[in-house]
């Protein structure tokens, strides 16, 4: 199995002291969970040697239900972090200076899964009803859904029911909840190899529904971005990942047998990490990396939407930048 941490670095320059050339040419991302193929394009170039073609040498850190990417980077433990956009924003808003520098997700693959035999079509269907909701983060996206809907989150007839969902689709299985969260490319497949088919059940894309938000961006810490030589080094990270993104849209089925052969766990199957890199590549084609401000404001304008208790307050100042993506694709 090939090593997970590092790709090989390129010979040093010698006008430099080896240990400082050595740390300007690392760097160090966390995911935001598993090694999966959400995640391929980092695998991929590190795999097919972009990173080393640009002289770095790259850490990929997994993810977990234990590990809070913006907590990982406030500590210094990555240079660079991949985090939903309302998650960032609102740990910007609370003190966390981060901003995307880069954005290979252009869609959302984000939605709710529900039974069919509920009887709910419709959004107004969601009263009375107990809806499975991933936290961590991941909450802010349904909270401002519901809230823009007018309906409210703490129960009753007129209300939802929260259930806080673990990373896995037993809620809905087990009839605990009558909807669950699902991402296209993942949880919604796991559902399908239960045995249940897709006649049994409804769908609620948020794409579909007006409310979907960024995913996946890539996001630093303001303060490393006034150091001319970590700005190089993002320039060149993004580009070698978005190499690596294309190649793998590309040549989905390989993609994902690159991501098999650095996930340690071998805790996944070959054919749901195929299914989900073809899933996958739908949500980052259209997207060279460069974040688009007009699905940035609709994220904002989502957020902002919360009724009394919106995920940010305000509208972010310095939250993105295109400082990066304008060196690494010209």
């Amino acid at each position: 199995m090939k090593n997970l941490l590092t790709a090989t670095a390129l010979a040093l320059a010698t006008a430099f002291p080896l240990a400082a050339a050595a740390q300007d040419n690392e760097v160090t991302l966390q995911l935001q969970w598993v090694t999966q193929a959400q995640f391929a394009g980092y695998y991929v170039a590190l795999d097919q040697g972009f990173y080393e073609e640009e002289g770095l040498d790259v850490t990929i850190l997994p993810g977990g239900p234990d590990i809070a990417p913006p907590q990982v980077l406030a500590g210094g433990g990555a240079d660079a972090m991949l985090n939903w956009m309302p998650s960032a924003l609102s740990a910007r808003e609370k003190g966390l200076p981060v901003v995307n520098i880069a954005q290979p997700f252009k869609s959302s693959g984000l939605m709710l899964t529900c039974w069919k035999d509920t009887g709910i079509t419709s959004v107004e269907d969601f009263r009375g009803r107990t809806i499975g909701v991933w936290f961590f983060g991941n909450e802010f996206p349904f909270l401002s859904w519901m809230a823009q809907e007018g309906i409210p989150t703490d129960g009753g007839e007129e209300g939802v029911t929260v259930l806080k969902q673990g990373f896995n689709v037993d809620p809905l299985l087990q009839r605990q909840a009558d909807c669950i969260s699902t991402m296209t490319y993942n949880e919604y497949g796991q559902v399908l190899d239960a045995g249940v088919r897709p006649d049994e059940l409804v769908t609620f894309k948020y794409e579909d529904m007006g409310v979907a938000t960024l995913e996946d961006g890539i996001w630093v810490l303001e303060e490393n971005l006034e150091d001319p030589a970590f700005v190089e080094k993002m320039v060149k990270f993004v580009r070698a990942s978005m190499k690596g993104w294309k190649w793998a849209e590309e040549n989905p089925e390989e993609a994902a047998e690159i991501v098999l052969e650095y996930d340690e766990t071998g805790a996944q199957s070959e054919s749901h990490q195929k299914r989900m890199m073809e899933e996958i590549a739908k949500l980052t084609a259209g997207s060279n990396g460069a974040l688009d401000e007009a699905d940035y404001q609709r994220t904002v304008d989502t957020l902002l939407a919360g009724g009394s208790d919106p995920v940010i307050s305000k509208q972010p100042e310095g939250a993105w930048t295109a400082v990066i993506t304008d060196q690494a694709l010209n």
